[in-house]
């Protein structure tokens, strides 16, 4: 269990395995999962996609009720609630023939906030109780208003995985690093095919496609681009560079690498990376210019600096995702990520002139 990374699945919990007719409960994490097993979850149902992504699971259905691999990829996870007049009462989940009746799979059925622990087909359905199901993309809006239900919602971002074109998938990312590494043709057009390919290969469809596209980060990317040129065009970065080459004129543009990563270290810390690399990168070409050196180690410098953001928890998105269920401080961060920014920026400032001189 503990290997399998199962026992630190975010707002789930591994609460019994069912194995052969025996339950084991509870859980530890040297019990070892055998093919066949059924494994018992609890927790927030949106935190099943969680499950969704683990190779080897699959959800558990009635038998008389399992999807082909082109159901599957036109499926979505939807939650009911039985109503007090619904004509599924009293009936069990097989005798509704739910399947045909909804086009929806039924996974889960709770009652009372438990999960009723028995065959799903052979569950009597009751007022009240609640349905997890695998359905078709309109289901919601098909039977919002429908008798049988009080209450239909969608749970969001889930989409089932397409393991049969994982492949294809790895065949695509293979050509555009081959592409990328020989330069065949521009990196934009490498990258756009690529993406093309994989919609077109049915790797992913176009609303997750769509879904997947970051536009407030494309923005600030943009916006940042905005003010690089402005600082470029307006003389402030050559004003900088000028200033940091008085300053170190004396010690060499060594100097100036360690002031420029300094400074690209602590403005990552309250911007994004990529906003932090593209204001900063007009200076690097203006000290390499001043200094009259190769550009590359400003620029490697920048990069190694914009992504090392240990210090805030607004520095990076990976920070804040473990900052509230983590339960941590935002002195935690500038306690352990302070010595971990400095540590790095020492290695890096005294490598990167021995990789790539000036």
């Amino acid at each position: 269990m503990e290997a399998g990374g199962l026992r630190q699945l975010p707002g789930l919990f591994l609460v019994e395995i069912e194995r052969g007719g025996e339950m084991i409960t509870p859980v530890r994490p040297e019990d070892q999962i055998e093919v066949g097993d059924h494994l018992i979850f609890a927790g927030v149902v949106g935190d099943i996609i969680e499950l969704e992504k683990i190779n080897g699971l699959i959800p558990v259905v009635d038998s008389s009720a399992e999807l082909t691999a082109s159901e599957q990829r036109n499926r979505r996870m939807c939650e009911a609630v039985v109503s007090q007049n619904s004509a599924l009462n009293g009936m069990t989940i097989r005798d509704s023939e739910f399947r045909s009746r909804f086009g929806a799979v039924v996974l889960a059925v709770h009652r009372f906030g438990k999960r009723i622990d028995e065959k799903l087909g052979d569950i009597t359905l009751q007022p009240g109780d609640t349905l997890l199901m695998q359905t078709r993309p309109d289901f919601v809006q098909a039977h919002r208003h429908d008798p049988a239900f009080n209450l239909v919602s969608m749970v969001d971002q889930w989409r089932p995985l397409r393991r049969d074109r994982a492949w294809i998938a790895v065949v695509v990312f293979v050509v555009l690093m081959t592409l990328m590494a020989t330069n065949w043709i521009p990196i934009s057009v490498a990258t756009a095919l690529a993406a093309v390919s994989m919609i077109a290969f049915r790797c992913l469809s176009p609303d997750g496609a769509r879904q997947s596209i970051e536009w407030q980060l494309l923005v600030t990317i943009a916006a940042s681009f905005g003010v690089g040129a402005a600082l470029q065009n307006s003389g402030a970065a050559s004003a900088v560079a000028n200033t940091i080459v008085e300053n170190t004129e004396s010690l060499g543009p060594l100097a100036a690498l360690a002031i420029l990563y300094c400074f690209a270290s602590l403005l990552t810390e309250v911007i994004t990376n990529n906003a932090a690399a593209v204001l900063l990168f007009p200076i690097c070409l203006e000290l390499a210019k001043l200094y009259d050196v190769d550009s590359r180690p400003f620029l490697i410098a920048l990069t190694l600096a914009a992504s090392a953001s240990f210090m805030t928890p607004i520095g990076y998105q990976t920070n804040m995702m473990v900052y509230g269920p983590g339960g941590y401080r935002f002195t935690d961060f500038l306690r352990i990520g302070a010595p971990l920014n400095i540590l790095l920026g020492i290695v890096a400032v005294t490598i990167i002139p021995q990789l790539w001189p000036f």
